[in-house]
């Protein structure tokens, strides 16, 4: 008897070491397998923004390299909120991915209750670029310079009307950032996007506007709008000769960036190969012009780097959203 309660505690533990090493050979498999079906990119904005493109433009490449599709799900509403829930509550696989912008970080406290946590239900995935803001006027406004600009709205308080493509957008709380760290006291005149913004920066009805840049830089070129300064910490290169905000407001950073996200509990092998994967498109130099094009640079790095900017810009905008007292979404 005791013979065979031997016999069968070797047997179970053989069963238990096989099942073990069973579970971890398809974890290695699931890696070197993924994917094997199409990858859903899902985007928060309607097709043809900034936040779309970048999708699109690293998609193609996940595809080619990976050898399965990345198609692009545009799902657009609730400032942004609509596409990250949708991701969140998706099977952690791997087969659901989104494209995170800096919403993300702005509506973690600009809206007064969320069905999620960001930085909690989000696992950060990889970064892919930075695009600056740029401070434009109209050409009317007798500045030339950001620190003139100072002046002229100390001397005209509350009289500059302030332009922006949307409550809670990186537009309108850059805006936000430049008016506490200078003290100017500018009017928040919000439109529903850039475009309609921009139409009435053109015509003179706002004066001002730290627009993206993509959508202000043929204007800029084209003499009709003045830019004084970008919102990163170094000058751009679409716009080399225009300074930063910084150089004469030291300190102030605002721009946008754009990365990858994934549902909380997704396989960390397959969050690495996407990781390399994304890391890999971004030294690709045709990959860098692109990228280029829509006045970005590259934002290579790790998973745990990613998640660091997440935080570290969820805490940035929290301050300024709270000292400025702007209006919380309900």
């Amino acid at each position: 008897m005791i013979a065979r309660r031997q016999f069968v505690k070797q047997v179970s533990l053989g069963f238990a070491c096989l099942s073990v090493g069973s579970l971890a050979g398809a974890g290695k498999a699931r890696a070197a397998d993924y994917p094997t079906k199409p990858v859903r990119w899902v985007v928060g904005y309607p097709p043809g923004g900034t936040t779309d493109i970048t999708a699109r433009i690293i998609g193609n490449y996940l595809s080619e390299k990976l050898g399965q599709q990345f198609i692009i799900e545009n799902k657009a509403g609730a400032g942004n909120n609509l596409g990250t829930a949708d991701v969140i509550n998706s099977t952690p696989d791997g087969y659901s991915i989104y494209l995170v912008n800096p919403a993300n970080t702005i509506n973690t406290t600009l809206y007064k209750k969320l069905p999620f946590n960001f930085l909690q239900d989000m696992a950060p995935v990889a970064g892919i670029m930075r695009v600056p803001n740029v401070m434009v006027v109209n050409p009317s406004v007798p500045a030339k310079t950001v620190a003139e600009f100072i002046a002229y709205a100390k001397a005209n308080p509350g009289k500059i009307n302030m332009a922006s493509s949307g409550n809670g957008t990186s537009v309108h709380v850059s805006g936000e950032l430049f008016m506490a760290m200078t003290g100017v006291k500018l009017t928040h005149v919000p439109y529903r996007g850039s475009a309609p913004a921009l139409t009435d920066m053109l015509g003179g009805t706002v004066q001002v506007m730290f627009d993206n840049m993509p959508s202000s830089l043929p204007h800029i070129k084209a003499g009709k709008l003045r830019a004084l300064g970008v919102t990163t910490a170094k000058r751009s290169p679409a716009l080399p000769d225009v300074p930063t905000v910084a150089e004469t407001v030291p300190g102030y950073e605002a721009s946008a960036f754009f990365g990858m996200g994934a549902p909380k509990g997704t396989p960390p092998d397959i969050i690495d190969k996407l990781n390399k994967a994304v890391n890999a498109a971004l030294a690709d130099p045709k990959m860098q012009a692109k990228l280029a094009e829509q006045g970005g640079t590259v934002l290579p790095g790790s998973s745990a780097d990613f998640g660091k900017l997440l935080a570290s810009e969820t805490e940035k905008w929290a301050k300024v959203i709270k000292s400025q007292n702007v209006q919380l979404v309900e």
